[in-house]
């Protein structure tokens, strides 16, 4: 696990951020990753229950996520939920959240520990979005898919939880 920290602080230096969510560019450098070894977080069951329960909620509001996933952030050294959703975009950022926060609230003992400081409304066409959605569609179920350590077009998504990339 030492390995594996001393390489993502080696490759910090070289990272891209996507608003909240950050990325790692290969560009000309290789590093060697001992892929048995991971870095431990906290995405507990918890919080990954939380997270498709809110999902859940948003689609029978009428608000159903084009994609929502679990990003971990290694600059914040947490774990971010993406929500990706057209309808909410259109409306803004606040008026965004403040749905999301009513939900919340409303529901407060079914989600836990989870709180709005945990989430990020992406638009569409984020980076982000556009990469995991390269590698993976689930239509518009709700899945439990862990992608962990995987590139696409040379950027490395440490680690990720989905829900839904449709």
């Amino acid at each position: 696990m030492l390995r594996a920290l001393r390489v993502l602080r080696e490759l910090r230096g070289k990272e891209k951020s996507f608003g909240r969510a950050s990325l790692y560019r290969s560009q000309g450098w290789r590093a060697k990753v001992d892929t048995t070894q991971t870095v431990e977080t906290g995405l507990t069951r918890e919080l990954i229950d939380a997270g498709a329960k809110l999902v859940e909620k948003l689609d029978e509001r009428g608000l159903a996520p084009d994609a929502a996933f679990w990003l971990y952030s290694p600059e914040e050294e947490a774990w971010k939920l993406l929500l990706v959703e057209v309808k909410l975009a259109k409306k803004g950022p606040k008026a965004a959240y403040s749905e999301v926060q009513k939900i919340l609230a409303k529901n407060g003992k079914e989600f836990g520990n989870l709180r709005l400081d945990d989430l990020v409304l992406e638009k569409p066409d984020a980076r982000i979005v556009e990469l995991i959605r390269k590698a993976v569609r689930t239509g518009p179920r709700i899945t439990g898919l862990r992608f962990k350590n995987n590139v696409i077009d040379g950027t490395l998504v440490e680690d990720a939880y989905i829900y839904r990339v449709a």
